[in-house]
């Protein structure tokens, strides 16, 4: 049971990494077609975003990996 508890936290964190990281690059692409003077700030940001939407996945594996051990 745990291993199958430790596939769908997987599962789902990697779905959700995923569609968080094409939101804040796709609004990210928008807000530099809107203004390019901000392309620079906009791409720091948007790296900062997609550290921290990556951040998730990684949380999951390490629990999922405390689940399968359990």
């Amino acid at each position: 049971m745990g291993a199958i508890a430790a596939g769908i936290a997987m599962a789902g964190a990697a779905i959700g990494g995923g569609v968080g990281d094409g939101i804040v690059i796709s609004k990210m692409l928008e807000g530099m077609a809107r203004q390019p003077e901000l392309s620079g700030q906009l791409r720091t940001n948007m790296f900062i975003g997609v550290g921290l939407v990556e951040a998730m996945p990684i949380i999951a594996f390490v629990v999922a990996l405390l689940v399968m051990n359990k």
